[in-house]
């Protein structure tokens, strides 16, 4: 693509001497991470275990299609940080009707409360896994020091941690898949070939709201207008735009491999021996006899680090959206992104503490986003498709059709899920 050699030509430039030599590349990478870690949350954990241990690898075939949706509207919502200075909150309130953006957005924060939970929750369950402290004060301990991390940190440092975490949540299931036994044929045709089991739309719903998320549509656009390329020159904004494909790219990748990874994980191991797992501790204490102690505590550090990062990345959506509501971009010196953050992680907790079974609670937090999925996904095509917000950056006739797919998509698996519940 001409855009890599542009990028790598950039990096040589006499403008730009890079400061770190080859890992200068970081400097265009970081908001595609921060999103990627929003869909290899402790939730995905709990769909893509449920998924992998009670129908094995014929699911697969989700997650492949659920990151190909995510790469094209993450890029999507992307551009209009870009080319209009907006978050996706912030350019709802502005050029759509009250009606309309008011809905939207309150559903979009409920739907971060519901990420909330699942991100929460999993950091609470890895602390129970380790230390046996009990899954109400394994919340609040990962509140507060996600709190701390928000408050402390700005956007860039913050990005430093999650490419942290989100390298040892990789290395983490690498190391796991080398003590199992894949049967890749199997595989291969379970990444390929669309299967829906009987009893399985939950599961398959689950899957879909846990890679492509409300929250991320949000954040992304947040975390890109923050840098405020709009206001660069036509040169420098058209250079990010390519920049940003690759960013997104890497990223999207990366979190396939690693959904990938844990439904192969859960078929080679449960599936294959007939366990139904029930609860993400008791995947760690089948994993004991059947891989070793090493094994179940590296997948219990994973799970922590999982729940911290996405956890971050929830609290920070929430604050987005809920400023957005009020025209406002995500400032934690302001008022309004300050109580998005609160009403995300706290409202969470007090949850938490109410509901019986913490496993359960993962996946239908993640079935809530399907859910809420496709008001944001039109409405984003709304916004993205306008030439009055976008400009000539607005999407061609094509990139509109495909997007009007997906959501067509999320909607009938939508409607196939009511149906099926009732």
């Amino acid at each position: 693509m001409q855009f890599l050699k542009d990028f790598f030509k950039d990096l040589k430039s006499k403008d730009h001497k890079p400061q770190l030599g080859g890992l200068d590349i970081l400097r265009y990478i970081g908001p595609g991470l921060l999103v990627t870690v929003g869909f290899i949350d402790p939730g995905n954990w709990a769909s893509n275990i449920a998924a992998g241990s009670e129908y094995g690898y014929s699911l697969l075939w989700m997650v492949t299609l659920s990151t190909i949706m995510l790469i094209i509207l993450q890029h999507n919502v992307a551009h209009l940080g870009i080319a209009t200075g907006l978050c996706l909150a912030e350019a709802a309130n502005l050029h759509t009707p009250k009606w309309i953006s008011k809905p939207v957005l309150t559903s979009a924060v409920l739907a971060s409360v519901s990420t909330s939970l699942a991100e929460i929750l999993g950091g609470a369950i890895a602390l129970n896994m380790l230390f046996n402290i009990p899954i109400q004060i394994g919340a609040i301990l990962v509140v507060i020091f996600v709190l701390i991390m928000l408050i402390s940190n700005s956007y860039r440092k913050i990005e430093k941690w999650i490419i942290a975490f989100v390298s040892i949540i990789g290395i983490s299931f690498i190391y796991e898949l080398t003590l199992v036994d894949i049967n890749w044929v199997e595989a291969g045709i379970g990444w390929v070939k669309p299967v829906i089991p009987d009893g399985s739309m939950i599961i398959v719903m689950s899957v879909l709201g846990a890679v492509v998320m409300p929250h991320n549509l949000f954040l992304h656009s947040e975390i890109i207008q923050s840098r405020k390329w709009n206001l660069e020159n036509e040169k420098v904004i058209k250079k990010q735009l390519d920049y940003e494909l690759f960013d997104t790219l890497l990223s999207m990748i990366v979190g396939w491999a690693i959904n990938s990874a844990m439904i192969l994980l859960a078929a080679a191991v449960f599936f294959k021996s007939g366990v139904l797992v029930n609860e993400l501790q008791q995947a760690k204490n089948i994993l004991i006899p059947l891989l070793g102690n090493s094994a179940s505590d590296i997948f219990a550090i994973a799970l922590l680090f999982a729940g911290i990062a996405s956890t971050i990345t929830s609290g920070m959506a929430g604050g987005s959206i809920f400023a957005g509501i009020f025209g406002e971009p995500y400032d934690l010196k302001d008022n309004h992104s300050k109580i998005g953050v609160g009403i995300s992680l706290i409202v969470a907790v007090i949850i938490i503490f109410l509901i019986k079974n913490p496993f359960k609670g993962l996946i239908f937090s993640q079935m809530i986003l399907s859910i809420q999925l496709p008001f944001t996904i039109f409405m984003q095509v709304y916004l993205t498709s306008s030439p009055k917000v976008m400009g000539k950056y607005s999407n061609k006739k094509f990139t509109t059709i495909i997007l009007f797919i997906i959501g067509t998509i999320v909607t009938y698996l939508n409607i196939r899920l009511l149906i099926s519940l009732f």
